[in-house]
């Protein structure tokens, strides 16, 4: 039977045989001193130590002849019924052949839901009818890994900063990289001039207004260029709710900064 509690942080439950990889989370900065303020919760657990065999057995050969070993889905299955279950949880099996993880992603589990559960595969794969136990499937890229920890430790960490108290203000969230898909704008600190490699002087100026200006063309000009797929999401996005001739405006209005011609919209 199900053990219901009810939730004072946001309560993440990951799966795992290699747990020992886990506890480097609760010694990273910001992600750790969540932690370790109660802000949210990290529980690990063995499927290991759901077996019923003498040799603890979590593997066994493929049905049908093939490489490799493939995960049983006794110990998941126990393992998973064994979590506490908080009112809003979500399930989610790291594999290679999930969704692609977004940022949208991280901050729909962050605000619809209490509880995390992350289940992590090694070997050859799961056994197929492991995957009933999941929401969703989540991959973080086209590429195969030895198991689903780091995936699991990535979506963990980007979902733990976004939880209220983690970081210092709401604002450094909004204008981050990959919010509205689009990308951040450039950063600089002092000394104005390093090596030949001289600061905007619109982000000395002490114009906040033509800062922001900058800023929000440079994300337009750098998602642009170095992710056209995240900038052609963010078109179809505004297409929706401005005219062809405000974005038109957009893209042609002109800043002059020093002897460069800066091209930004004017929001």
């Amino acid at each position: 039977m199900e053990q219901r509690i009810v939730p004072n942080s946001f309560r993440f439950d990951a799966v795992s045989l290699a747990p020992q990889v886990f506890s480097s989370l609760e010694e990273l900065g910001v992600i750790g001193r969540a932690f370790g303020s109660g802000i949210a919760d990290l529980h690990v657990h063995n499927p290991r130590d759901f077996t019923v065999d003498r040799y603890r057995k979590v593997d066994d050969e493929p049905y049908g002849g093939g490489a490799g070993m493939v995960l049983k889905p006794e110990p998941f299955f126990s393992a998973i019924e064994s979590i506490p279950v908080l009112e809003r949880r979500r399930i989610l099996l790291m594999s290679p052949q999930g969704r692609l993880l977004t940022q949208s992603d991280l901050k729909r589990w962050a605000v619809e839901y209490d509880q995390i559960v992350l289940i992590c595969g090694q070997y050859e794969g799961f056994d197929e009818r492991i995957r009933s136990l999941a929401d969703e499937e989540i991959s973080t890229g086209d590429f195969v890994l030895t198991g689903g920890e780091l995936p699991a430790m990535i979506i963990i960490n980007g979902i733990v900063r976004l939880l209220p108290g983690t970081l210092g203000t709401a604002e450094s969230l909004m204008e981050e990289s990959h919010c509205e898909f689009l990308l951040e704008h450039p950063h600089y600190t002092r000394p104005a001039n390093f090596r030949e490699m001289v600061v905007p002087e619109v982000l000395r100026s002490g114009d906040h207004l033509s800062i922001s200006k900058w800023r929000n063309h440079q994300r337009l000009l750098r998602t642009k260029d170095r992710r056209p797929d995240l900038y052609s999401r963010w078109l179809a996005k505004t297409s929706s709710v401005m005219s062809e001739k405000k974005t038109s405006d957009f893209e042609s209005m002109q800043f002059h900064v020093g002897k460069e011609t800066q091209i930004y919209p004017d929001w």
